[in-house]
């Protein structure tokens, strides 16, 4: 008998990784880009080239005649305006922040989905994972220390200041785009979200054409259309690493962005993140690996009592 996909967890431990090194790719492009470019042309190269290796990845897996079909399209409409939003304000944060500063506040997002899935979605979140969530949103605060107040830190200026609000402002945007996909996978596709996604934002981009966009030199165009090219094949490996494992085993390694995110600092702009952003940013992941930790633990009890309470055929 031919094993089931998710019985080859480190096939999917490679894929989340390769996601997490393409994205720092399209964030490093983007941030490099920022400095010459308004962030809705940004927004769209990000998004219609993204659906290059999307449409790749469609084909590959024979749904391309069938992955526009939908009859949930105002809940595409939706989730893409959320979403949108959350690329307008990430990029912008990305523009105001180092590198990694915005990695570690976007971690603040899977701590804000619990609590939205409290609210809208009716999940029961038990004292482990709320006490998580405050701990992680305090290391926000710490993180977020560097930016305001009399103790602000070397390098920390009234412009990153306002580029950490919007970062956090984007954090929360992708919090409600996640908690909408959490609802939206029990009757819709990963396919079909993902190319609705992609090709909404591309047109919101797009819209922003009469507001100051730029000709790109030739340089500047293969920097731009490989950001939507890595942006594009860090969604599609995200999916797919996921059909190898299981999400309490794949989601861990998310956390590697601040790796890649902190070589890129170094490397590429010649900046590394003050101590307290570090330590801000330990006890942001302490956070959100314990909150994976009780899901994964809570689904595997979930799925036991599912079984026990199955009643079982007596042999005849």
């Amino acid at each position: 008998m031919t094993p089931p996909e998710h019985a080859q967890p480190l096939v999917g431990i490679a894929l989340k990784i390769a996601s997490t090194l393409a994205f720092t790719a399209m964030a490093t492009l983007i941030k490099l880009a920022s400095a010459r470019y308004p962030i809705g042309e940004l927004v769209f190269f990000r998004s219609f080239f993204a659906l290059v290796p999307v449409f790749v990845w469609v084909a590959w897996r024979g749904q391309l005649p069938t992955v526009f079909r939908t009859q949930h399209f105002p809940r595409h409409a939706i989730r893409a305006v959320t979403g949108g939003a959350t690329m307008f304000l990430g990029f912008t944060g990305l523009s105001l922040l180092p590198i990694a500063d915005a990695t570690a506040i976007g971690y603040a997002a899977p701590l804000m989905t619990v609590v939205l899935a409290v609210i809208f979605l009716g999940e029961k979140v038990r004292v482990y994972r709320w006490s998580a969530v405050v701990v992680g949103l305090i290391g926000v605060l710490v993180i977020l220390s560097d930016y305001v107040g009399p103790n602000t830190e070397a390098g920390a200026t009234d412009r990153t200041a306002f580029g950490a609000l919007i970062a956090v402002s984007g954090a929360f945007m992708g919090a409600v785009t996640s908690t909408q996909v959490r609802a939206m996978v029990h009757f819709e596709s990963a396919a079909t979200i993902v190319v609705y996604f992609s090709v909404f934002t591309a047109l919101f981009g797009l819209m922003t054409l009469p507001f100051g966009w730029l000709v790109p030199g030739p340089i500047d165009v293969v920097m731009l259309v490989a950001s939507g090219i890595f942006g594009g094949l860090g969604q599609v490996f995200m999916t797919q690493s996921f059909r190898y494992g299981g999400a309490g085993m794949i989601a861990p390694f998310d956390y590697t962005s601040m790796i890649w995110a902190l070589v890129v600092s170094l490397l590429v702009f010649s900046a590394w993140p003050t101590d307290r952003m570090l330590f801000g940013t330990a006890i942001v992941i302490g956070a959100g690996l314990f909150v994976i930790f009780r899901e994964r633990r809570l689904g595997i009890e979930r799925a036991r009592s599912k079984r026990a309470q199955t009643p079982t055929t007596p042999l005849s």
